[in-house]
């Protein structure tokens, strides 16, 4: 286990919701890629904004997990929305994760906790049973948790729910080959779609950055 975080040693990001909202996203100035905020949690976050999800209204009461989540932030900004949104890491950012929800208490409308899940672990049976999304961002860039990610997303949802994968395409070292991986692996158990770039916010998009949804595979 990687050592734990210094919450005495953070700094802030601020996001603004399209409705003035500002959300503080707590960041470790020390610690794992989790520890921060990287640009496809902003456009996810962004894109629970658009029209495809009635500029956020979509959202209200809707169950949520979000997987490999560091700090927090695109699971902050469903449940500014109120949804009810679970935020899942390692135990070693739970402390993180909890601190960014406290921080943001009075901007959420919906119930949000903190919880450890290490991918290929079996989700304790406190899980919710039929979540309405599930969100990913920038969590496919390492080899080894690439099979355990899909299995655990697949163990998570229901015919009814909706996953949200979002990540930076990046073209260094093995990186396209871990792309081809997780898609590999996905397209095994789920259906999955391209939004267009089109309808992501149109403020915060970029070529590089790609949004997919699942849907399990009727079987």
């Amino acid at each position: 286990m990687a050592a734990p975080i210094d919450l005495t040693k953070l700094f802030v990001r601020e996001y603004e919701k399209k409705d003035g909202t500002v959300l503080k996203f707590h960041q470790s100035e020390i610690g794992d890629v989790g520890c921060v905020v990287w640009d496809a949690a902003l456009v996810l976050s962004r894109y629970l904004e658009t029209a495809d999800f009635s500029d956020g209204r979509d959202l209200e009461s809707k169950t949520v997990i979000e997987l490999g989540s560091g700090t927090g932030a695109v699971g902050l900004v469903a449940a500014s929305f109120g949804a009810n949104v679970i935020v899942t890491d390692l135990p070693e950012f739970v402390p993180l994760m909890e601190f960014n929800i406290r921080a943001n208490a009075e901007k959420l409308r919906g119930k949000m906790e903190a919880r450890p899940l290490t991918w290929g672990h079996t989700p304790s049976e406190d899980f919710p049973a039929s979540p309405d999304y599930i969100l990913i961002a920038d969590c496919i860039y390492y080899e080894e948790s690439l099979e355990p990610l899909v299995k655990t997303a697949q163990s998570l949802c229901r015919k009814q729910t909706r996953l949200l994968c979002c990540y930076e395409k990046r073209d260094t070292g093995n990186k396209p080959e871990l792309e081809r991986r997780f898609f590999e692996l996905a397209y095994d158990a789920f259906d999955v779609e391209r939004i267009p770039t089109e309808r992501h916010d149109q403020q915060f998009c970029s070529d590089d950055i790609l949004i997919f949804k699942f849907k399990l595979k009727n079987r």
